[in-house]
């Protein structure tokens, strides 16, 4: 009876002495079915039945050329150039990942492309859609409207808008969630400025102001999360390296110094390592999580200016864009090393490989869960 009593007691523990009990996630979001990994189900070839039949392909959106580029990526050949609305600049599965939306955000629209044919189908108006991303949920889509400042809900098919958000800061353009989905982190690439969203009131509770770094002010960019959600990683091109912020000290920074111009960033399926794009001295550098070391630099010959891409679905290839060279790279991840580039159209973007595994899509260039 006492050892009992004793136990209901250990129980009743984080009530008794104040403790913070685990937060209630978000409703609607799928189960985290591994508390230590959120990507366990990002494993190499473990394809939804959504996706599972459709083509892999590599989808290039050319910004200057207003051209999306399809490539076939087991023979590293073209198989079609679509002409898109002016500006394209990245291509974003959706959150039920049956389309793949392209953001031409100059032109004002949204294009959606079908992944079984990689035909497009009828553009949608959407005003400035520099970026896109889903709640968790699945039950908005956030359009990052850079130049009109605004986060704006909209119905995740129709793309009506539910809420717009103006924001305090300038460049408004990549962000990624917490475990819980209750909150994600946007970066703000020309006020050096990070705001703290609450998701479900769709409301920006905090704005973070990145530390100077020899006399150089932040641009930060693209924003990921550790697997096992304590962590939130923010690259910044002027800071030539990634910030580091705890998820439960929201505020507080500090600075792994990986290349020149910090740029995009990609958890590898085995969830153990983070790739992380150089864009001003061609390389990417490999982190390992479990300590935060850089463990390895692949270098691209001759440099270049690898921007935004993904990870084929088997997870042995890194695909990214050469965004001042106007090709596409292409790294071997199981040996480490740049394996080619591919000629595509002027200044391409936000590349995506599709399809990826996952239960459902973020957003941006592909970021699963």
């Amino acid at each position: 009876m006492k050892h009992k009593k004793f136990l209901a007691v250990l129980a009743a523990a984080p009530l008794l002495f104040g403790i913070a009990s685990a937060t209630t996630p978000l409703a609607g979001m799928p189960a985290v079915t591994d508390q230590n990994d959120i990507y366990a189900a990002d494993r190499p070839n473990q394809l939804s039945a959504v996706v599972a039949n459709f083509p892999e392909r590599v989808y290039v959106p050319n910004h200057t050329s207003n051209t999306l580029t399809e490539i076939d990526p087991k023979t590293f050949r073209i198989i079609r150039t679509i002409k898109m609305k002016r500006g394209p600049q990245h291509v974003v599965p959706s959150w039920d990942l049956k389309t793949l939306w392209v953001n031409n955000n100059e032109g004002n629209y949204l294009t959606p492309i079908d992944p079984m044919t990689g035909l497009a189908g009828k553009p949608v108006y959407v005003h400035d859609p520099y970026n896109l991303y889903f709640t968790p949920n699945g039950k908005y889509a956030i359009v990052m409207a850079e130049a009109d400042k605004q986060l704006v809900f909209r119905d995740p098919h129709t793309m009506a808008i539910k809420k717009t958000v103006p924001v305090p800061c300038s460049g408004v353009n990549h962000a990624d969630w917490t475990k819980d989905g209750n909150h994600f982190l946007v970066s703000c690439e020309f006020s050096g400025t990070l705001l703290w969203v609450n998701t479900a009131k769709m409301a920006i509770e905090k704005v973070m102001k990145l530390p100077i770094t020899a006399n150089k002010s932040p641009m930060p960019q693209d924003v990921k999360i550790s697997p096992d959600g304590s962590t939130f990683y923010i690259a910044d091109m002027m800071s030539d390296g990634v910030w580091v912020m705890k998820s439960n000290k929201v505020g507080a920074f500090t600075l792994i110094k990986t290349g020149k111009a910090a740029h995009g960033m990609y958890v590898t399926r085995d969830s153990k390592t983070l790739l992380i794009t150089n864009r001003g001295e061609g390389s990417v550098s490999v982190l390992r999580f479990s300590d935060n070391a850089l463990i390895a630099k692949w270098k691209i010959p001759g440099n270049g200016s690898p921007d935004m891409g993904g990870i084929s679905a088997d997870g042995t290839q890194f695909w990214v864009s050469g965004r001042y060279n106007n090709v596409v790279y292409v790294f071997d991840i199981v040996h480490g090393k740049f394996l080619r580039s591919i000629k595509v159209g002027k200044e391409p973007h936000g590349l995506s490989i599709y399809p990826q595994p996952g239960r459902y899509s973020l957003g941006h260039t592909g970021v699963f869960r």
